[in-house]
């Protein structure tokens, strides 16, 4: 019940600057398109700047906040929709069925830990937070099997871990004395590598879609 009430204790306007950059990675996660992904990683690029759950500096605010940027960009190419994958529709329709379900119990789980910690309201809204955008990021990467849109899964996980660094650091856990910028980094490997990697098989195979490898032959 405290899990509960440390959300519905919260005005309007906290709940809105909250939940509109988890609406928007949810959207960009559980409906394909290469504008829907636009729109996505553009609105969560929008909240950042409000979210004081990162507990960063103001450089790595707007380091995050450029990076979605980003991701807006390049995962919102019209090249997702042309070529077409070459898998079956059915085997498609079937991993992304296991990838849901997957993704789903394990919000659900890391959430569940969450609520069973005795946390204050600030702490449990944070973890929660930050576990339910880590979960996001990693159900994006189960369903959506094209390597460019993954940017938009890679910067939701990280946007998470740099939530949960901030509550680590609140909460002066050992160790954790950097100002978070680690994880803004290794977040803009991740997508640099991702998209490299989209970019090389688009001009080489001419497809990006992950699985498409197992259907293509020299």
């Amino acid at each position: 019940m405290h899990f509960f009430d440390a959300w519905s204790e919260l005005p309007p306007f906290d709940l809105v600057r909250l939940l509109a950059p988890l609406g928007f990675l949810a959207l960009g996660t559980l409906l394909p398109g290469g504008r829907v992904a636009r729109v996505a990683a553009l609105g969560v690029a929008a909240g950042v700047p409000f979210l004081r759950e990162l507990a960063a500096p103001y450089w790595v605010v707007a380091g995050w906040t450029v990076l979605w940027v980003f991701v807006g960009w390049r995962s919102g190419s019209d090249r997702e929709s042309a070529p077409r994958p070459l898998s079956a529709t059915r085997s498609v329709l079937e991993s992304g069925t296991v990838g849901l379900l997957l993704g789903l119990l394990l919000v659900a789980l890391l959430l569940a830990a969450v609520a069973r910690q005795d946390m204050s309201p600030e702490d449990g809204r944070r973890a929660s937070y930050g576990a339910a955008l880590l979960g996001l990021g990693l159900l994006h990467l189960m369903l959506r099997r094209h390597l460019r849109r993954s940017a938009l899964g890679f910067a939701g996980l990280g946007l998470g871990l740099q939530v949960l660094n901030g509550a680590a650091r609140g909460a002066e856990v050992q160790g954790m004395t950097s100002g978070g910028g680690g994880v803004l980094l290794a977040t803009v490997f991740s997508i640099a590598l991702a998209t490299r990697i989209a970019g090389g098989r688009e001009r080489h195979a001419g497809t990006a879609w992950v699985g498409d490898a197992h259907d293509l032959h020299d």
